[in-house]
């Protein structure tokens, strides 16, 4: 498969032109991930994971509940597919966070932000900004904490790894 996937546009635009109009963006994008009603990355740029799910240690749920990606102040945060953003603002210990519940029932949440852009009500898709990387809260250095639940409430998460991985989207 190559590197590039092909849309072609319809709707408004006559037949005989819209067979000539083709829209490429990159596969794997955010653009092609929300074209396809897909999953995107969080974040796009370079980071390692600093703590992995499930870890135990001196959290409330006695494991760590979702994945901390080391990333710099100032990362764009990007919605990983179609939802409603629910929270966007300070919480405790997630310092200042976005919850989004997913389209397929699932609750999402990005903690440790330095810079929050949307509100409660909001429409995202894959891909859409949420807000910026910081190290709000109780953090011990700039990362984005990725978390998904079953539930709205603490204590309902999963692997948040292997939800994207069932997504289509890999990231180690």
């Amino acid at each position: 498969m190559t590197a590039l996937k092909e849309l072609t546009l319809f709707g408004a635009v006559p037949a005989a032109v819209a067979s000539a109009l083709v829209l490429t963006v990159p596969h794997g994008s955010a653009e092609a991930a929300e074209a396809a009603g897909g999953y995107a990355r969080p974040i796009t740029a370079p980071y390692s994971i600093s703590s992995s799910y499930g870890v135990s240690g001196d959290w409330a749920a006695g494991h760590h509940t979702g994945v901390d990606f080391a990333v710099p102040t100032g990362t764009r945060v990007r919605s990983v597919g179609p939802g409603t953003v629910v929270l966007a603002r300070r919480s405790g210990a997630y310092g200042k966070a976005v919850t989004v519940r997913m389209r397929d029932g699932h609750y999402v949440v990005y903690g440790h932000l330095s810079r929050i852009g949307v509100r409660p009500g909001h429409k995202v898709g894959a891909g859409s900004r949420l807000g910026s990387s910081g190290a709000t809260g109780r953090a011990t250095g700039p990362h984005l904490h990725f978390e998904v639940r079953k539930a709205r409430g603490y204590g309902s998460d999963v692997n948040p790894l292997r939800y994207l991985s069932r997504h289509g989207v890999h990231m180690r």
